[in-house]
């Protein structure tokens, strides 16, 4: 089982080039920053996390910026989207950006994404919340399309081009993996539709239960689970758990670390050392 972790980059917090360093030499194996262009000050739709939006999700970096950082700091480490709010990008750039980073890691970037939470920040794209999730399944289809093909083109409801040519082509093939974020069922038949990998949250809902079901749900969708590695976002510092969460197949766990500088964060990071030494 690999371990990441995740923090919202701010003009307050750790730099992505910082903490992938810091990450890297304790023997972590990935980096994910999450995505918010901006946050509205109505508020149609509920944080999934509480009540109160935390300061970090009104602050935070683009995550492609902070992770081109983070890959040029670095040498092993994999760096991933955590998530991409796909539903709000241009997929035709987005493709690009997605196979720039793969070229300028080496071939280290995971395409972690979602369809998104925040109706009011996503009405501000243009994106109609109740067809959000068709719109991103036809980005992703139209993105695969570019990413794999010399002369790409794509006729959806939501995205449509002719014929083109667009470079870089990722180095990963046939592209970086696609990792869906969100819950059980409805993110899981996403990531079961057109991804590569779940990432739930553990925080939300039993890890145990969603993921016996997952496996179900996969086999009934003609999906090898083992082929849709899961990937744990919030863990807990907490060996036991852990481990349960390594017997249970878990690929990957990311912890969640608070938008803080160096004295704040590295005492964290060398405890989470110490628990992937044990492991």
């Amino acid at each position: 089982m690999d371990f990441g972790a995740s923090m919202f980059f701010t003009d307050y917090s750790m730099t992505p080039a910082g903490l992938a360093r810091a990450l890297e030499e304790r023997g972590f194996e990935s980096v994910w920053a999450p995505e918010h262009s901006h946050i509205p000050l109505s508020r149609k739709s509920p944080w999934p996390g509480g009540a109160e939006l935390p300061k970090r999700y009104y602050d935070c970096m683009d995550p492609f910026v902070s992770l081109t950082a983070a890959a040029a700091a670095t040498q092993r480490l994999r760096i991933g989207t955590g998530v991409c709010l796909v539903n709000q990008r241009d997929p035709i750039q987005l493709a690009k950006l997605v196979a720039s980073l793969d070229q300028v890691s080496a071939g280290r970037f995971l395409f972690g994404i979602g369809i998104g939470w925040n109706q009011d920040e996503m009405e501000n794209h243009g994106t109609v919340f109740e067809t959000r999730a068709k719109l991103v399944r036809e980005r992703v289809e139209a993105m695969k399309e570019i990413w794999t093909k010399s002369k790409p083109e794509y006729h959806g409801e939501f995205v449509n081009f002719d014929p083109m040519m667009t470079w870089p082509k990722p180095v990963q093939k046939p592209h970086p993996p696609i990792i869906v974020g969100g819950g059980f069922p409805q993110a899981a038949r996403r990531a079961l539709r057109y991804g590569d990998g779940w990432i739930p949250i553990t925080g939300r809902a039993p890890l145990e239960g969603a993921l016996a079901k997952f496996r179900e749900l996969a086999k009934e969708m003609g999906r090898d689970p083992a082929e849709v590695p899961i990937t744990a976002f919030g863990a807990a510092e907490d060996a036991e758990l852990l481990k349960r969460y390594r017997d249970l197949g878990v690929s990957r766990v990311v912890v969640s670390l608070d938008s803080e500088k160096e004295d704040a964060i590295l005492p964290v990071l060398d405890r989470w050392a110490a628990l992937i030494r044990g492991m």
